[in-house]
């Protein structure tokens, strides 16, 4: 049997009545439920306040009848007849009969439940019935409370009223005990419409009732709600077949002056029970929901059947649109598409697609172009380059040029802290940068993702490329101005040159890429690419097996260059250097195989070579009585090594030298690598005793993120400050705030680039602890290092002034 297509639930027809019936029954029963929990959240607050109310009330009822009774009382102590009779009892020696009928009958024309007389000295003379003692401590007691004083006395709860008889002298007090009855419950029912009933309570039982209004078909099912009753908030309650509120109010009752075998826990309590009806209270919206209820039903039937109308409107032009489609993707360009429906969205729908087959081939232009160019700066991207390099290529073969690859300097922290929209308005403004500078040969700019931009120079050769480097590096000098934002611009800058170093697109841009991450790790503005800087290449490869032929070979030389101490003019420390000699290239220097050993982590050879070697020069510094601490630097691959430490101590052990002899340097960019991991080998390393020094300090980013972290004893302040100082006043602030700050942590500084005498005795009125530099003295080979040394005298430098430096510093 085929369902109909509103009642089938694949169809669209089905999904809308189905949904649009859904959402409204949803709706209407969440609003059903909430009006129904807010009907009965008003209603229970409504009687809690009733009742409490309520309780006012009867305390305000009571108080009124106790005055009530206080009047007749008084109005009968000053009847003189009744004065006359105490007045013969006391003085004529009527006999007791006679008062106590006197008080019975005044008792009786005031209602009185009890009368009783006592004398000046608060003894019970007579009463007329039993339990007047309890009212005596009345007589010496003041009132503390609005309430009067109210007894249980037997069975009955009295309020109790004490009046003085005069005649003319005080002669005595009558006291009386009018019983609690059931006025004051007919008063509340009639002004506030809340029912009642005064309860006692003693021992361990429940409340029981003792005066109320309640009809004996009623009775036991109030009192057994009630019998559990605390003092506070209303409670739910329910008997017959009404849910109830209820509430006790616990009233002051005077106790029994204490006899022996009185026990406090059994005393007898008072309170008025008070009971609202919570269905007589939520009844007048019972009426009002049922009207919802059947307004709601009247809806979702006139809901279902426009809902239907609805659903076919829509699914019949939908279908025909679907087949409209069916012809577009079998290539049927040529049919057009007409709206037939006047429903706006559907007809749009269709003028979509109409429009869609009259644009597909402009539209496939479109996506050309967007293959081929960056949507954001409007460059050409890697895919255009490319193609551009390779026709470039191809079409001569001899033609030469070069490849610059850019990327920006802490892109990343600019995104991150002021946004991605920022970035972007940044790269556009670095795109007309470039563009406006106009390089000689440039053929092609293109952006290649991310912040990187490559630059195709045509005919340039190494110098060439080189000056285009140094004239982007030049102009990225100034900041970029964004709004009220000040950018400053830095880069590096890889360059690979055709057909030097390869003729295929792929392999020069790589090549670029390996050139310009090597830059950026150096912070030398622009790189150009050598095999060094590539550990897959076939020169590398040979270069990394005459390396280890070097050292198997006894190629490598230790050479020291000496530190001195500025204020005590002693050669204390030297630090390592390592040169190659080879065989056939002579002596190699260090930036041509050190940056490739790192590459590759064959520096943990050669950083082991110079511990050895330094651990061997210190031992011989010993013998000839020439203490020497040697200070050897490790790389980012040495601190990621966590055996470092026990290879260390087993080096140094075998030359009988212990950690005091080496000082450990430490670069900020092996750090940053993995600053966990370093930390641990660090920490390590500290705890043997070894000393560590932070070696070009304040060339990077993270020195003071880390330095406070790291278990360092000395900085090493870079070359570059110190040989600028003398002329440069802000190079000299910031060799004085590296010295100070480093005090102030409790480390050692020592200085490089000391190259006059005059910086020898500036750094040394600043408070610098060591100072090495070519003044002092350059490398030398380790076995003419202890010559140098017994022969080196301090310079004089008093004739050197550091006057005008100093003013500068002020």
């Amino acid at each position: 049997m085929t369902l109909p297509a509103f009642l089938n639930p694949r169809r669209i027809e089905g999904r809308i009545v189905a949904l649009f019936l859904a959402l409204l029954l949803i709706v209407q029963l969440a609003s059903f439920a909430f009006i129904r929990q807010s009907i009965e959240a008003n209603a229970e607050a409504a009687i809690d306040a009733k009742l409490a109310t309520a309780g006012r009330m009867l305390q305000r009822l009571l108080v009124q009848q106790a005055a009530r009774e206080q009047a007749a009382a008084e109005l009968l102590a000053a009847d003189y007849g009744f004065r006359q009779t105490l007045a013969k009892g006391q003085y004529e020696q009527v006999d007791i009969d006679t008062i106590n009928s006197s008080l019975a009958n005044s008792g009786e024309r005031v209602g009185a439940a009890l009368v009783a007389y006592a004398d000046l000295d608060h003894r019970l003379v007579t009463a007329t019935h039993a339990g007047a003692e309890q009212m005596l401590p009345l007589l010496s007691r003041k009132p503390d409370a609005e309430l009067p004083p109210m007894l249980m006395i037997g069975s009955q709860v009295q309020q109790a009223v004490t009046v003085p008889v005069k005649a003319p002298v005080l002669m005595g007090h009558v006291l009386m005990g009018f019983a609690i009855d059931d006025v004051p419950l007919q008063d509340l029912k009639r002004l506030i419409n809340v029912d009642a009933m005064f309860v006692t309570r003693s021992g361990g039982q429940g409340w029981q009732e003792r005066v109320s209004l309640l009809e004996d078909g009623e009775r036991a099912g109030v009192t057994s709600s009630i019998s559990s009753l605390e003092a506070g908030p209303s409670a739910k309650r329910s008997w017959g077949d009404q849910q109830w509120r209820a509430r006790l109010l616990e009233l002051p009752l005077q106790e029994a002056p204490p006899t022996g075998s009185a026990n406090s826990k059994d005393s007898p309590r008072f309170a008025a029970a008070m009971w609202a009806s919570f269905d007589e209270e939520v009844a007048p919206y019972r009426q009002l929901q049922l009207m919802l209820l059947g307004l709601t039903l009247a809806g979702v039937a006139v809901f279902a059947l426009g809902s239907v109308f609805t659903a076919r409107r829509i699914s019949e032009p939908i279908e025909q649109l679907a087949r409209s489609a069916e012809r577009l993707g079998r290539g049927d360009y040529e049919t057009p598409i007409a709206a037939s429906t006047s429903l706006g969205e559907v007809s749009e729908l269709a003028r979509a697609f109409e429009t869609m087959r009259q644009d597909i081939r402009a539209r496939e232009e479109q996506v050309r172009r967007l293959a081929f160019w960056d949507p954001l700066t409007g460059l050409p991207n890697r895919e255009q380059f490319s193609q551009h390099l390779a026709e470039r290529l191809a079409g001569d073969q001899h033609c030469s040029g070069a490849v610059l690859m850019l990327d920006l300097d802490r892109f990343k922290h600019v995104n991150d802290v002021l946004g991605h929209s920022f970035g972007d308005r940044l790269l556009c403004g670095v795109t007309e940068r470039l563009h406006g500078l106009q390089i000689k040969g440039a053929s092609q700019l293109a952006r290649l993702g991310g912040d990187e931009f490559v630059l195709l120079l045509d005919g340039a050769d190494e110098a060439a490329a080189q000056q285009a480097a140094a004239q982007i590096l030049a102009d990225f000098e100034a900041p970029v101005h964004i709004d009220d934002q000040t950018i400053d611009l830095g880069a590096g800058i890889g360059i690979a040159l055709f057909p030097a170093h390869g003729r295929e697109v792929s392999s020069l841009l790589a090549r670029a890429e390996l050139a310009m991450y090597a830059a950026k790790r150096r912070q030398s503005g622009s790189t150009v690419y050598h095999s060094a800087l590539d550990a897959g290449s076939q020169e590398s490869l040979s270069l990394l097996g005459e390396l280890r032929r070097a050292i198997e070979g006894g190629e490598l030389r230790l050479y020291l260059q000496p530190k001195v101490d500025l204020r005590r003019n002693q050669v204390l420390a030297a630090e390592a250097l390592v040169r190659w000699q080879h065989p056939t290239r002579g002596l190699v220097p260090p930036m041509q195989f050190i940056p490739f050993a790192e590459q590759t982590g064959f520096i943990r050879a050669l950083t082991a070579w110079v511990i050895e070697a330094s651990a061997q020069a210190a031992h011989e510094a010993e013998q000839q009585g020439l203490p020497l601490k040697i200070s050897v630097n490790l790389s980012t691959r040495d601190l990621l090594d966590q055996d470092l430490p026990a290879k260390v101590a087993a080096q140094i052990g075998r030359h009988g030298v212990g950690p005091q002899a080496l000082c450990l340097e430490i670069t900020e960019s092996a750090i940053m690598d993995d600053p966990q991991r370093a930390l641990q080998t660090l920490e390590t390393l500290s705890s043997m005793g070894f000393k560590l020094s932070i070696d070009d300090f304040g060339t990077g980013y993270s020195s003071l993120a880390y330095l406070k972290r790291l278990p360092v004893d000395e900085l090493k302040i870079d070359r570059s400050f110190v040989m600028a100082m003398e002329r440069d006043a802000d190079d000299a602030k910031i060799v004085r705030s590296t010295i100070e700050l480093a005090h102030n942590l409790g480390l050692s500084v020592v200085a490089e680039g000391v190259e006059t005498g005059k910086a020898w005795k500036l750094l040394a009125a600043l408070g610098c602890d060591e100072g090495q530099g070519y003044f002092i003295g350059r490398p030398m080979p380790a076995e003419q290092f202890m010559d140098w040394l017994r022969a080196w005298q301090a310079p004089d430098l008093s004739e050197e002034s550091i006057e005008t430096v100093f003013a500068g510093l002020r």
